[in-house]
């Protein structure tokens, strides 16, 4: 492996945080039955005609503009045509030519250091449908469509191939959707199908400049499988170049129970879907003001406050990043450390208790009834010495379950050990 290196490129598509879809008045939300969230607009009927979500432009350019893209003053939606059941229309109504956004870059933190991952571009788009195969179902091969995802808005955020280890892309990722879930554009939930991503990859000899020839990796639906896959396929790729072969240029499906990859389908370029600017939808337009008022009204985004529980909490650059990766959990800390006045134990107490109580529940923290008052209490207690902290830890733990206030859990324990002697 010393003598070969890897290309690896991201595709990843983020779902925008909004009521409706990208082009109709349906609603864009989650679940639901079957095919009841769609109108005439996402089913492709004669004679309807699609119109932009405004909300979606604005989250779009605030993703663009926190990443530091160049915002086009014009760009314009084409048509993108392949004939597949999740696609009623018979194309996908997209950004090609002309995207919104150009540029760009991630910062990721990676063995403390920050690394910068320079952007393609980042287009918008609408949302395919979803494909229900029966094969769960004794003797039935079919598949149904539920079109309540098709029309949902998307933007696909391309970088540039610019990583060569799997490590890297996961670092990639975990900082690219801390930074759109701390500027609230999507939820970015995996589960839901709200952040998805696609890896291109390729390898060549160590010293050459010409890429080698790229295979698409899909169903990668964790970090971790990310990471797994693309070692896979960077030793697949080396052993088939040893031993006198060549890459086909196509789609692998990542297996994880396999733990490897498999063909899917030969590689399309841009001329297979045959694209052209979309008759019914004008040029968007940006004016210079509007992308102004937006980089004022721009949240601190992770990198920022790393920095800053660094700078001025005198964290280390290990506990600042855990700190900052989660909206959710940055402000839980950010405000207890202010009612306690201990940064350090704030810290501590959330990274190594709170988180721990999240992961037992299996949902975020905003699941557990525990604020950042009652944990405040709690420190300022293990301080004062009127409560040790393996008490404390018990406390915290049935705050999170019922909400109570911690002096009266310490009160109703004391009674029932007192009760017991």
């Amino acid at each position: 492996m010393s003598e070969w290196e890897a290309v690896i490129g991201l595709e990843v598509h983020a779902q925008l945080r909004t009521r409706a879809k990208l082009f109709s008045s349906a609603p864009n939300a989650f679940g639901g039955e079957p095919n009841s969230q769609t109108t005439e607009v996402d089913l492709g009927m004669p004679g309807v005609l699609p119109v932009l979500n405004e909300r979606a432009v604005d989250l779009a350019l605030r993703a663009a503009v926190a990443l530091g893209c160049d915002i086009q003053p014009v760009s314009r939606f084409a048509r993108k045509h392949y004939f597949y059941p999740d696609l009623p229309k018979g194309y996908q109504i997209s950004q090609y030519e002309e995207p919104y956004a150009l540029g760009g870059a991630v910062l990721a933190q990676i063995d403390g250091e920050s690394v910068s991952f320079p952007l393609t571009r980042i287009h918008m788009e609408e949302d395919a449908a979803k494909s229900v195969h029966d094969s769960s179902v004794a003797g039935s091969d079919s598949t149904h469509d539920n079109l309540n995802r098709a029309g949902v808005p998307l933007i696909e955020i391309v970088s540039e191939p610019c990583m060569h280890r799997p490590e890297q892309a996961g670092a990639y990722l975990r900082s690219l959707r801390a930074t759109l879930r701390h500027l609230e554009v999507t939820d970015a939930d995996m589960e839901k199908g709200q952040f998805r991503f696609d890896a291109n990859v390729s390898v060549r000899r160590v010293g050459e400049t010409r890429l080698g020839v790229k295979v698409e990796l899909k169903n990668l639906n964790s970090f971790r499988n990310v990471e797994r896959a693309l070692s896979f396929e960077i030793e697949r790729q080396v052993e088939v170049l040893e031993d006198g072969g060549k890459i086909d240029q196509e789609t692998r499906h990542w297996d994880e129970r396999a733990g490897r990859s498999t063909p899917s389908r030969s590689k399309e370029d841009a001329d297979d879907y045959r694209y052209f600017p979309d008759p019914d939808l004008t040029p968007l337009r940006v004016t210079v003001e509007r992308v102004e008022e937006i980089r004022e009204a721009l949240p601190e985004l992770p990198h920022q406050k790393r920095q800053r529980y660094q700078d001025e909490l005198g964290l280390s650059a290990a506990d600042a990043g855990v700190l900052s990766e989660d909206r959710e959990v940055a402000l839980f800390f950010e405000e207890t450390a202010r009612l306690c006045g201990q940064a350090k134990s704030a810290a501590h107490w959330v990274m190594r208790d709170v988180l721990a109580l999240v992961g037992e529940s299996g949902q975020d923290l905003a699941a557990l009834k525990l604020a950042p008052s009652h944990l405040a209490r709690l420190i300022e207690r293990v301080e004062q010495g009127s409560l040790t902290p393996a008490s404390a830890r018990e406390v915290l733990a049935e705050v999170a379950r019922s909400g109570d206030d911690p002096d009266a859990v310490v009160t109703v324990i004391v009674n029932l050990l007192d009760n017991a002697y």
